[in-house]
């Protein structure tokens, strides 16, 4: 009897935490075990649920003698745990995965190296605003298997990594989205961009021909990954360089939005009505616009939430104007191309703040940019010797620093009115704080202490 199954949830996050607790609410047998220490709040609820966990260690008695495992996206397959889970063929599974067996909900999916969360958001905001019982999760927000288990949404907008798509199997998306495919994590897929791009493409995994696939057709890889595959699903695509029959494009400043429903209006927006600006911007909202039309929802609440929204925090997010100097906070720019467009939608002269762990980055798609827009580079991180080699010849000042507070007293001196100081370090934050989220607090407690 399935119910009598034994679940052993690895990583006891906001992600395993929920896997959890919506394995404990179906019957089965949990164990949750975490190598590193487990946050307070998730420790008080699994005692609160009664169900047994570990922190600090694997015992591999407890795992290994699961049916199936439930892990965290953050562990990688190189872990020796799942090396051994691997070899025994017990079956990993993750979150998504696991939650979308027990929900009816319509699953919108949306993934892509860059701009995911923005959309993810910018798409719940409109669904919210059309009075859809929409629920938020995935990469963002509650867990979605809590949701799921304690909660009656019929619609998810999902933002989904390519950490959880590998572990995703029968998992389907009734609307698929996917943004772009640059370089990012590719330590992850042995360096090789095909792997990663295969990996964004699982997104589409077990479509049929009423489900939708959202894409855009301006991004290079994405083409290159279509051409490849046979495409099941209804496809709409989105671009700003060219008319498109059937999907988004630009025309005299405004977007265009026509899905050929019989029934519906295309839509038009003006660009600059959109609450977000910047070309990258351009492309997430257009990506939203077509989940919206395909949900049939009125052009007016498209128009008026496209307007209206606010992004989150730590992606461009505007901190302060301190003696004529803009600071912003994008410390969610944890990949190169983050970084590219970041730059790319800055007016004047930037002081920016780079580095931190790198993942094996490529700076050379960021050296126009930098030529053109960046005066300073203030370095952030333990080891800044990539960085350096990268722009030593497009820049006069590269500066080492090893706290927020440092780096943003030095970049302040840098500036001058009407530059901007850019946080935007594509990389990943570990080797100084605890995640991007304390590295784009503390630069924002350091800009407020100038």
């Amino acid at each position: 009897m399935e119910a009598e199954k034994y679940i052993v949830v690895l990583g006891a996050g906001e992600s395993g935490t929920g896997a959890a607790l919506l394995a404990q609410k179906m019957g089965y047998k949990v164990f949750v075990s975490d190598f590193g220490p487990i946050a307070d709040q998730y420790k008080k609820e699994l005692e609160h649920a009664a169900i047994p966990f570990e922190e600090n260690q694997h015992t591999e008695d407890l795992i290994l003698t699961a049916n199936e495992v439930i892990k965290s996206p953050g562990i990688p397959d190189k872990a020796p745990i799942i090396k051994k889970l691997i070899a025994l063929k017990i079956p990993i599974i993750s979150e998504i995965e696991f939650a979308a067996r027990y929900t009816n909900a319509k699953l919108i999916c949306i993934t892509g190296s860059n701009g995911k969360t923005t959309t993810t958001m910018l798409t719940y905001h409109i669904l919210r605003n059309a009075g859809l019982n929409v629920g938020l999760a995935g990469n963002i927000g509650k867990s979605f298997a809590k949701q799921v288990a304690f909660e009656d949404f019929q619609y998810y907008v999902l933002e989904i990594s390519s950490f959880m798509l590998d572990n995703m199997y029968s998992f389907k998306a009734d609307i698929a989205v996917l943004l772009n495919i640059t370089p990012d994590h590719l330590d992850r897929y042995d360096y090789k961009m095909e792997n990663y791009s295969d990996s964004k493409f699982r997104i589409i995994q077990n479509q049929q021909s009423d489900d939708v696939f959202i894409y855009c057709a301006d991004d290079e890889e994405v083409n290159n990954g279509l051409s490849k595959r046979i495409i099941k699903s209804k496809t709409y695509s989105f671009s700003i360089k060219k008319t498109l029959e059937q999907g988004a494009f630009l025309q005299d400043n405004q977007i265009i939005i026509n899905l050929h429903h019989t029934n519906q209006e295309f839509l038009t927006m003006s660009l600059k009505d959109l609450a977000l600006q910047g070309k990258h911007n351009i492309y997430n909202s257009m990506a939203s616009g077509i989940v919206a039309k395909v949900l049939e929802l009125r052009n007016e609440t498209i128009r008026e939430s496209m307007g209206s929204f606010t992004n989150i925090q730590h992606r461009l997010e505007h901190v302060a104007k301190i003696s004529g100097i803009d600071f912003i906070n994008d410390s969610k720019a944890t990949n190169v191309n983050s970084t590219w467009y970041a730059l790319e939608s800055m007016p004047g002269d930037v002081v920016l703040i780079l580095g931190g762990v790198d993942k094996g980055n490529d700076y050379d798609m960021l050296k126009d940019l930098v030529k053109s827009k960046v005066k300073s580079i203030v370095c952030l991180g333990k080891d800044n010797k990539r960085i350096h080699e990268a722009f030593e010849d497009d820049v006069d000042v590269i500066v080492n620093t090893f706290s927020a507070s440092e780096a943003v007293q030095i970049a302040y001196h840098m500036a001058k009115k009407g530059d901007t100081v850019l946080l935007s370090p594509a990389c990943a934050s570990f080797d100084l704080f605890k995640n991007y989220e304390d590295r784009g607090n503390q630069f924002k407690k350091a800009v407020k202490e100038l």
